[in-house]
C-alpha cells in the first residue's frame, strides 16, 4: 500500500491510495493518514481509484478518519473507487457518512458549494 499526499487549492487535501487496504496496508499508512488529517476545518479527499481490495480494517480507518474530521469541523470524501471496492463500501453502509464522488472535480465542486 502506498499513500501519496497533495495539497490542492482552497486548502483541500488529497490522499491517493494505491494497493491493497488490508491489515498490512493499513499498518503501512495509518500514521500518515492521521498526520495528514489532523487539524480543524480540514477538507480531505481519499482517491481510491487504485485500491484493488479493501478489508474491514480499511473501512475502519476511513470511518474513524471521517468521524475525527467531523468532530473538528472537517469533511472527508471518497473518489472513484473501483466497482468491487465501491460495493464493499456500500454494503457496509459507510457511504451514509462518507460521500463517494466519481472524480476530483465533482468532489471539489460539492465541497466548495457546502
Amino acid at each position: 500500500m502506498h499513500l501519496y499526499y497533495n495539497e490542492l487549492e482552497n486548502g483541500i487535501r488529497l490522499l491517493k491510495l494505491n494497493g491493497i487496504l488490508d491489515l498490512q496496508g493499513v499498518d503501512l499508512i495509518e500514521a500518515k493518514v492521521r498526520g495528514y488529517t489532523t487539524g480543524n476545518g480540514l477538507r480531505v479527499f481519499v482517491d481510491l481509484s487504485e485500491v484493488t481490495f479493501m478489508a474491514s480494517i480499511g473501512i475502519r480507518l476511513l470511518a474513524s478518519t471521517a468521524k475525527f474530521l467531523m468532530v473538528h469541523n472537517g469533511k472527508l470524501g471518497l473518489i472513484n473507487p473501483i466497482s468491487e471496492v465501491r460495493e464493499v463500501l456500500e454494503i457496509t453502509g459507510i457511504t451514509e457518512i462518507i460521500p463517494i464522488y466519481p472524480d476530483l472535480e465533482s468532489a471539489k465542486a460539492k465541497f466548495l458549494a457546502a
